[in-house]
Order: structure tokens, then sequence, then C-alpha cells
């Protein structure tokens, strides 16, 4: 009842967020295209400053008003729908003499004409409304399609990527035609809507246009990675940019593809996206992350940032069926925006800015969607309240909605594209819904790239779904989630408590108080032909203590190892194990390794600078010690020289972020700086802001050994709010009495309340990318070895990120 009564709430307050967006475009800006929603006018193509590409979408045709024409219907805005259906038929002109996107014009406009119409004959058919139509957004489309051909006239097929509305390509008037490339998805993100257009029209030229780019580009792939580039000729059909992921230039192309067999039920279609997918999870698919890579030599990255319209592809998953890889990005994403507010235009694979600009764009929403409806996971439903109340405190302006201009500082830009209607309050407001508050069967509908709605009963071919024979499942499945999976609120919530380590949490507590605590621990070092495991100090079991005893405590955790020479050239993730009452060892902390160093470390000392991208000017303190450096500034290969060279025979980097921690921020491993990292010798580790800043460490004492455990010299790491020391033996005898320094009995607690949150200070917007600290995500911990600990002379040293 909680739930239905959340949705609710919501439902209405994402129609009353759709009203003021929709009221300020019709009453500020309508009839044209967009709305400025900072200057509370229309923008006009010509009146503005020109913005380049972006202005290819603008063609003079209330593109805010056709793209948003089936939302009304989705929203139960049904007055509004007709009103707006009428005024499209007014005003709306398709022959005017501007030169737009094919691609842009394809899903928005005709997108939006089609959906619309689908929407407009339903309720006509019902006898409820509309009787007075007479399908003449279809004509309209129609005509609009007959305007988009001119740009298919190419030697390939692939076609040109902008046409004048009025003139078309080639003609001395139209002012396009000169251009040589277009992007992938650009000629691969029309088959939906042309095959959708020819099926209602009978006119088959659509159809046959869209599905032989589509020939080109799958002919064009490359055959030993069944991959395609990014940016083609349209001439020649050879590749100009052969990068290959499946975000921006290609995202739309793989779907089309997936959606296609399931609106047209072709098998060709289907065909072709399984063998792109299984390339796409064997080259580009990195749980969490989605990589680029070169297509003719997919095991390269060719860079190290990632863009948002990939927040789409989660939601391909798991029309797919294949819900695991899409709950991890789903979350990867999510944490993403935890972090800077909403999705950034290109963020790092350390999940830094690249791009600070936010378009207000739905692909996230969308993935949401599609997870929540697979699952019936509630978690999707918080992911949606977050989506609404950042909308609502950070791009909400009094005319509208702003796009942020960069999200590292909340500005914002006078801009809010026709797909922010389109889609984002679309499938915020299915998110909410349930099937039975809707007008319509939403499973009788597959959702072009713009979120328009085209019925699969345009299908002529497809068989029934439950008569294809296949050894996989999901390959020839229904698209409807009620079909694909199981309703299981707890699904999705298994998969990613699998997948904990990506986000730095580790492994489950075990407290049946359902504690949420936050503890730090120092991670252990090892090089890269090292793994690392840990051993229990002692086996006996304590309640966990309430959240009020819960205020102050101190935790010893004790490594206990010996080395093992491996023969793999792996890097293997290093853990570190809570052993103090009341955990006792379940408390597993993942720890990312360096992946370049060997041997161990014996004790640790600050650097000077902090951030050890200059001279080390304490190196004759540093020699033979450990150095704790801060990160930032360069990279961490060059601050690993440095203390090499200054006599450190190891490193702790402690994140510059204030407020960062593993409960936030996913796994990492530190990598070199792209040329030869073979001199560096020493073991390094890095450990968030918050974990890194509540260390002290000492080795222990001989004769602290509990009875069969290894013997020889052991690292312990303490880990204290205050200055209590936890022995676990007195822990045993007094119960909740602990020892201090002096010997007294004073009350023990452990730990304390949940981590804050990261902090949300902004990343240096001049900083160059390139030159930050670089990460990649690293699996799980798997057979570990012993890594034995040299011994130095007892003594305990502070360890706060190198500043004390």
């Amino acid at each position: 009842m909680l739930i239905l009564y959340i949705s609710f709430c919501y439902r209405d307050q994402i129609v009353e967020m759709f009203d003021h967006a929709y009221g300020s475009y019709m009453k500020y800006a309508y009839p044209a295209d967009e709305l400025m929603p900072l200057s509370c006018r229309g923008r006009v193509r010509g009146l503005e400053p020109n913005r380049g590409d972006i202005d290819d979408s603008l063609g003079k045709f209330s593109l805010t008003l056709v793209d948003t024409l089936d939302t009304l219907v989705v929203l139960n805005k049904l007055d509004e729908f007709e009103d707006a259906v009428r005024r499209t038929l007014r005003d709306v002109r398709l022959d005017n003499d501007v030169v737009v996107s094919v691609f842009e014009t394809n899903i928005r406009v005709l997108g939006g004409l089609l959906g619309a119409h689908v929407m407009a004959d339903m309720l006509r058919q019902r006898g409820e409304r509309m009787q007075w139509y007479r399908d003449e957004l279809l004509h309209m489309a129609k005509e609009l399609g007959h305007r988009l051909l001119p740009a298919f006239n190419t030697t390939s097929g692939l076609p040109y990527p902008r046409v004048n509305l009025r003139y078309g390509v080639l003609n001395p008037l139209s002012r396009t035609g000169t251009e040589s490339d277009t992007c992938t998805a650009c000629a691969g993100t029309m088959i939906l809507e042309f095959a959708a257009l020819s099926r209602l029209s009978g006119e088959a030229v659509f159809e046959e246009h869209a599905r032989k780019a589509l020939d080109v580009l799958w002919e064009k792939r490359q055959r030993g990675s069944d991959l395609v580039g990014t940016v083609i000729n349209i001439h020649n059909g050879d590749w100009v940019r052969r990068d290959s992921g499946v975000g921006a230039g290609i995202d739309s192309y793989y779907e089309y593809l997936m959606k296609a067999y399931i609106l047209l039920g072709d098998n060709v279609y289907l065909e072709r996206f399984n063998t792109h997918y299984s390339a796409i999870m064997k080259y580009i698919s990195q749980p969490p992350l989605l990589l680029n890579v070169h297509m003719h030599n997919p095991t390269v990255s060719v860079r190290s940032w990632m863009d948002s319209l990939l927040a789409f592809f989660p939601g391909l998953q798991v029309l797919r069926g294949d819900l695991k890889p899409a709950i991890e990005t789903h979350e990867m994403l999510y944490q993403v925006t935890k972090q800077h507010k909403f999705l950034p235009e290109a963020f790092t694979t350390e999940f830094r800015v690249h791009w600070g600009q936010h378009p207000l764009r739905p692909e996230f929403a969308e993935s949401t969607y599609y997870l929540y409806k697979a699952t019936g996971d509630p978690y999707y439903l918080r992911v949606g309240q977050s989506i609404v109340e950042k909308l609502n405190a950070h791009a909400r302006v009094p005319c509208g909605f702003a796009a942020v201009q960069d999200v590292r500082t909340g500005t914002h830009e006078d801009r809010m594209d026709s797909f922010f209607l389109a889609e984002m309050f679309k499938y915020l407001y299915l998110l909410f819904s349930e099937k039975n508050q809707l007008h319509f069967d939403i499973d009788d509908y597959i959702f072009t790239t713009e979120a328009h709605l085209l019925p699969v009963s345009l299908s002529t071919s497809q068989p029934p779904c439950r008569g294809n024979n296949t050894e996989d499942l999901f390959t020839y499945s229904c698209p409807s989630t009620q079909t694909l999976f199981p309703n299981n609120p707890s699904f999705a919530k298994t998969i990613r408590d699998s997948y904990k380590y990506l986000t730095g949490v580790g492994r489950g507590i075990g407290c049946n108080l359902g504690c949420d605590l936050a503890f730090y621990c120092l991670y252990c070092l090892a090089g890269q032909h090292y793994p690392v495991s840990l051993m229990l100090l002692c086996n006996s079991f304590h309640q966990c203590l309430s959240f009020n005893e819960a205020h102050e405590g101190v935790y010893r955790v004790k490594l206990v190892a010996e080395v093992t020479q491996t023969p793999e050239e792996e890097v293997v993730p290093l853990i570190v194990q809570l052993i103090s009452p009341p955990y006792l060892g379940r408390m597993v902390l993942t720890a990312g390794p360096a992946k370049f160093g060997m041997d161990l470390i014996k004790q640790e000392h600050g650097t000077s600078p902090y951030t050890a991208c200059g001279p080390i000017e304490n190196a004759q303190e540093l020699s033979g010690h450990i150095a704790l450096a801060l990160r930032g500034d360069c990279m961490f290969a060059a601050k690993a020289r440095r203390l090499q060279e200054a006599g450190a025979i190891g490193v702790i980097f402690i994140d510059h972020r204030e407020g960062s921690n593993s409960a936030e921020t996913p796994l990492f491993q530190m990598v070199g700086d792209g040329g030869s990292t073979a001199d560096i010798t020493i073991p390094l580790v890095f450990l968030f802001s918050q974990e890194g800043m509540n260390i002290k460490f000492r080795l222990a004492e001989e004769g602290e050994l509990e009875e069969g455990e290894a013997r020889g010299p052991t690292l312990k790491f303490l880990l204290e709010k205050g200055e209590v020391v936890l022995e676990e033996e007195e822990y045993r005898q007094q119960g909740d009495s602990c020892l201090t320094p002096g010997g007294d009995h004073v009350l023990c607690s452990y730990g304390q309340t949940a981590a804050s949150p990261p902090s949300h200070s902004p990343n240096d917007p001049n900083t160059d990318p390139g030159s930050q600290d670089s990460r990649v995500p690293q699996p799980p911990p798997t057979d570990h070895k012993h890594v034995a600990v040299p011994r130095e002379s007892p003594h305990c040293l502070a360890a706060r990120s190198g500043l004390d």
C-alpha cells in the first residue's frame, strides 16, 4: 500500500511538472520550435545566435509541439491532445526552406506525427474522442517522409546527414549535398519510423530505403570483431572514425536492430543484433563500464571517458533479457548521478566530469523504467524519485526547465530540448503507473528512440511468440516485461548485492539489526604478482550493538600472510577483513591495487609536498618508510617514481576529494601513464578520503598471535574515533568494557553511523582530464594467496592523508 501511495504522489507531481514545462512552451514559445526557459521566449532558427549542429533539429515546424503529442495521451491529457492535434494540422508547415538533420527530423517529427496518429486512431476506434479525425497526421507524416527521401540518393544507399525540406539535396538552392560523412546512428536509425510509415500508408519505398541503409552498415562491419565504427563515408562506405562503443554516434543503431525485430517480426534484424550484442559483451562491456574500443583492434580502449547517451543501453539489455549487466551498469550510472546530481554529458572512467553539460537527457530515466517493470524492485522507484527531486531542485525555472550548463557549478543554459517533454515525462509517468491506470495496453507498443509509440501489430510476418523454437529463452521473446521476467522485487537486489565490490561496499556485515555503519580499514599492499589472503584473529561471535551504542569505538584489523610467487601476469584485488567483535571476519573490504610494483610495505610516512607532484622535500625522512601522498595534480605513476627515488618502500594514496568513500564510489585499479612502468617496483594502493583519514596502524607485538596462527612479523591496523584501543581477549572477558592505554576499563562501542555522502565539490573545469589519475574496475576477490610482511620495530604512526 505504501508503494502505491508513493507512486500516486509522484505521478501527480510528474503531471504538475509536465504542465509547467508544456504550459511554458505553449505560453511563451509556440509556434517556435523550442522554448528558451531563461529568456521566456521561443527559439526561432536564424533569429538567435547559431549553435552549430544543435540547430539542425530546428525546422520551423513547431518541433516541441509535434514531439510531445503522444505524451499527452500517456499522461491522460486527452483534451490537451485533441487541441494540440488541431493546432498541428492548422499551423505546422513541412515545406520550409531550411536545412535540417535527417536523423533528428526522422525521430522527432516523423516519429511524433506517427505516434500521434496511432494514438488518435486508437481513441477514434474506441468511439471516445477524435471522431472528426481523418488520418490527417498520417498524411503529414507521408509528406515529411517524401521530403526526407532525397537524402538517400547516394551511391551506397547511406543517407546524407542533412536535407533541405523544400529543395532536397544537390539542388542549387538546397545548401546541402556537399557532405561526405554521417554517423552510424544517423544512417541506422530510420527503420522503425520509415517501416511504420510504409505499413500505415501502403507505400513500400520508405521501408526499402531504410533497410538498404541497414544492409550497408551490416556489410561494412568489421568481420573479425563484428563491431562498427562511429562515422562512415556515405559514398564509398569507408569508415572515417573507427572507435566503437554503445554511446553517441552508434547508440540507436543497435537499438533499432532489436526493436525492428519486435515491431516488424523479421528475424534478420534479430540475428544481426545478436551478432553485434555478442561482440559488445565481449569487447565493450566491462561491467559496470561500457568502454569505447577500436573496431579493428577491440582489445584496445580508445578513450578514458564515457558519454551519457549510453545510459539507454541497460534498457535495451532488459528487452534482450540480459538483466545482470543491465543492473550493474545502471547502478554505476546512478552512483554518478548521486555524485554530480545529473549525468554529465561525458564522464571519465574515474566518474569525474569530462564534459559538464546536462541537457535534461532522458536515457537514464528510460533504463530505470525498464528495470522496474522487469523486476518490480521498489529500489528503482526510489531512483525515479531522485530524478524527479533533482529536476525540481536544480533545473526548474519560472518559465519551464532549463538545461544544466555545468553540473559542477549548477549554472543553467537557456535551452529546453523537445525530447525533455517527449521522453522524460513519459518514462517517469510510466515508471510510477500500473498498466491498468493507462488508456491502453503499453505492451502492445514499442518505443522508438524518441519514445514515440508504434504498435507491434504492424508486423505481418511474426509468428506467435510461443511457437518459436530456440535454445535461448530470450532471443525470440515477446517484448512484454511480464512475459520476460518474474515480477520478483528481490531479483535485482540479489544481483546488486553480489556485485557490491563495484561500489566498495564489500560483503554483508551479517548484523541482525540491519546496521548500516561506516567502517574504515587500511587496504593491504601487494604487487601485481602477489595475491593476498587474510586470516581471522579469533572465531567467537558477539552480537551487534545498537545504533545508540555504536557512536564511538576502536577496531583492530590484523594482516597475517606469507609470500607465494604466482606465475600468472594478472592483477587480483586485495581485501581486508574486520576481525574484532562483533564482526569477526564477516566485514570484508575490497582494496584497489596498483598495476605496477611488487614488494610489500613496512611503515608509512607523509610526503612533502603532499601530492608528490614536485621535488620531494623530505626524502631523508621518507627513506625506508611507507609514504602517504595526496591524489591529484599529476599521474599516479609520476608520483610513484618520485617517491621511489626518494627511498620510499611503498605508497598509500589518499583521495583529495573531501568526503569520498568506498561505500559511494566504485573500486578501481590505478594504472600507469601510458609508457612503461617496469621501473616502478614499490607497492601502491589507494584509499578514499574517509577511509584514509581514519586510520592508524602499528606492527603486532610478539606473543599477540592466536594459537595456531602463522608465526612471523604481522601488521595491526587500528580504526578509531578516539584513543580507546580494543583488545579482543579483554573484550571477551569484560563484556561491555574495554581497556584504555592506561589500563582503565571504559564502556566500548563499535563503529559509527552511516558514512556521510560524497562531496559534491566540483572538479576544476580548467584541469586537463588527461592529466588526472586514471582507474579501471576490478573483479571481486578470488583465489587469494598468503603474503608475508617484513617486520620493523614496533611503533604507532598517524596516517591522515599525509597532512599530519
